[in-house]
This record gives structure tokens, sequence and C-alpha cells, in this order.
């Protein structure tokens, strides 16, 4: 079992930046993709970015190419979403999954088999 607890959200302006941050209880952390995935009210839970486990691959949706940054620290059992850029259409709540022994770079939430509580991210226009 593991244990997922995610920090860092807020509220900020429109252009703004915020980092978030997902701490795993897993034992071999290294064992684990990771993804970070949102919903926001009445919609379904979409990728945001993954990392694999070594942490050499990264994926990111279309929507947060070039302005989103997923990197990871296996020595710390963190993973980390730095948000920069942020528009208020990234207004949701953000989630950490993890994948045990997952394909390099898992997309889709049935991949993932662990899941943290998520962490609200409000950007004011």
């Amino acid at each position: 079992q593991v244990q997922l607890v995610e920090s860092g959200g807020g509220l900020v302006q429109a252009g703004g930046s915020l980092r978030l941050s997902c701490a795993a209880s897993a034992r071999t952390f290294s064992n684990y993709a990771m993804g970070w995935f949102r919903q926001a009210p009445g919609t379904e839970r979409e990728f945001v970015a993954s990392i694999s486990r070594g942490g050499q691959l990264t994926r990111y949706a279309d929507s947060v190419k070039g302005r989103f940054t997923i990197s990871r620290d296996n020595a710390k059992n963190t993973v980390s979403l730095q948000m920069n850029s942020l528009k208020p259409e990234d207004t949701a709540v953000y989630y950490c999954a993890a994948d045990h022994l997952g394909g390099s770079v898992p997309t889709k939430v049935y991949e993932f088999d662990y899941w943290g509580q998520g962490t609200q991210v409000t950007v004011s226009s």
C-alpha cells in the first residue's frame, strides 16, 4: 500500500506560478511511474503529466506543454509539478498518482494504482 500526499495548491493570479509536491510512502519509490492529473467540477479527471520510474522520460498534455514541468527525487520519495504561466482554465483539483512497475510514461487513469487526496489550484483572471 502506498500513500500519496499532495501539497502546494492555492490561489494565484493568471500568469503566476505554483509548485505542487507529492510525498510517497512507498518503500521503493523508484518502482513507480508517477503522474499528475486534474479534475474541474463537472468534468472527468484528465491527464496532466507523467514521469518514468528513473525520471528520464516525461510526457505532458498538450494543454500544459511548455508551461508545466514534472520532476522527481527518488532519494526523497517525492514528485513535483512546477506550473508557470497559469491560466484560469488550469483551475482544478490536482491529484498525484503512482503506477507500480508501470510502463515508461503512463497517461491513462486506469494505469495508476494509487492516488492522493488532491490539492486545489485556483487561478483568477
